[in-house]
């Protein structure tokens, strides 16, 4: 069973437990959401009924997973010859979804428990993406350098000298 649903402005197919992103819209990540305006809905035996240009009485219900951003984009604009440059950047707000059912047919169907520990999962999971990692993940590890790597390493350098030196002799002769 699929169906097309458009929100905010866009339209998109979907079928039960898939996820999509979509522009924001308001709730709270692990809450439900019925999508109304739907466009065509079919199954695969049979011929899709298409509205026009909304079928009635039809909705798709869907879980919203994350709200987040998405990435940043920079808009310049100039104008050559004129001394005009302007820079301004935008981070489009959305929600992530999934799919959960479509006029209450095709229901993804796992144990109300859990669904309910996968939906607080992917929350959580989520929220750990876009938090920012802590002081000590983003600190790097202190190289020490001890006085007998010192010692070999000056050595090295010397014979290294020496060889050349050497070389360049042999060479003159």
């Amino acid at each position: 069973m699929f169906a097309v649903v458009k929100t905010g402005g866009k339209q998109y197919r979907v079928a039960p437990g898939d996820v999509i992103i979509v522009e924001k819209l308001m709730g709270d990540p692990g809450t439900t959401i019925k999508l109304n305006q739907v466009l065509m809905v079919g199954e695969d035996s049979k011929s899709p009924e298409v509205g026009s240009p909304l079928l009635g009485n039809n909705a798709v219900n869907c879980l919203i997973l994350d709200q987040s951003r998405a990435d940043k984009i920079l808009v310049f604009k100039k104008k050559r010859r004129k001394g005009y440059k302007r820079t301004r950047g935008h981070r489009q707000d959305r929600t992530v979804l999934r799919v959960i059912d479509i006029n209450g047919k095709g229901e993804v169907k796992p144990a109300k428990k859990q669904a309910e520990k996968t939906a607080k999962k992917e929350v959580s999971k989520a929220k750990a993406t876009t938090e920012p990692p802590s002081k000590t993940e983003t600190q790097a590890p202190t190289k020490k350098i001890t006085a007998a790597k010192k010692k070999t390493s000056t050595k090295k350098k010397t014979t290294a000298k020496k060889k050349a030196t050497a070389t360049k002799t042999a060479a003159k002769k």
